[in-house]
């Protein structure tokens, strides 16, 4: 499967915030957006790092208190993992067991058009594997072919 059909089965919208916006302000993005993700850019569809859940949690085991309102900036991760629409899945997971994220920034070019996380990897793999179980017990019954 490539990148872009899993797109298809999301929203389109690409959540992202400015450098200079304090980390709480992330974190209530992601409760509010009941996300991990975001782009970080100086305006729309600019990609200059991203932050995750992940990244919050270094910057608080890092600096302790200071770090809610530390900015987006100081935090972020500017070696971003990416890929393209025309990527395979398993392209996708190598990445993000070769990066150790759940998160790879799908780019079409230099712009950043969507993001697939470690859950749609695991939503798509459990309904291919629910799709072949079904076939096999077809092909078993022997009513796959009436």
């Amino acid at each position: 499967m490539h990148v872009c059909q899993i797109l298809k089965n999301k929203s389109p919208e690409l959540i992202s915030i400015r450098p200079d916006r304090p980390m709480v302000e992330v974190l209530r993005l992601f409760r509010d957006k009941n996300i991990g993700f975001v782009v970080v850019g100086r305006k729309p569809g600019e990609c200059i790092g991203t932050l995750s859940e992940r990244d919050c949690c270094n910057a608080v085991a890092e600096h302790g208190t200071e770090a809610p309102m530390m900015r987006v900036a100081d935090i972020m991760n500017r070696n971003v993992a990416t890929c393209s629409t025309q990527d395979l899945l398993p392209y996708v997971m190598a990445i993000m067991t070769q990066r150790r994220t759940r998160h790879v920034l799908v780019m079409d070019g230099n712009t950043p058009i969507g993001v697939v996380s470690i859950g749609d990897v695991v939503k798509h793999r459990l309904e291919e594997s629910l799709h072949n179980e079904e076939a096999m017990h077809e092909y078993i019954a022997g009513t796959r072919y009436h």
